[in-house]
């Protein structure tokens, strides 16, 4: 990049600093999201809960769905189809 360019895209800069920024959180707050195995865990922890008698089976069976369906999405985002 010559001088020139950089005097002229220098006031741009805080600017591109932020949208930088802002892709930096947002792509690993989808790597968080999009983790089967946080989500995995999650199972784990709901079945634990289940038999320790804090959840009833209704409530277990519409938490796991909710989980099923978000490590369904997380496997097809680490697919790349999402």
């Amino acid at each position: 990049m010559g001088l020139l360019s950089m005097i002229l895209t220098a006031p741009a800069a805080p600017v591109r600093f932020v949208d930088w920024t802002a892709r930096q959180v947002l792509d690993a707050a989808e790597r968080e999201l999009y983790d089967p195995s946080r989500i995995r865990q999650q199972l784990a922890e709901l079945s634990e809960r289940l038999d320790a008698g804090e959840l009833s089976e209704s409530e277990f069976d519409q938490a796991e769905d909710e989980l099923l369906d978000q490590l369904e999405e997380a496997e097809r985002y680490q697919q790349g189809l999402l």
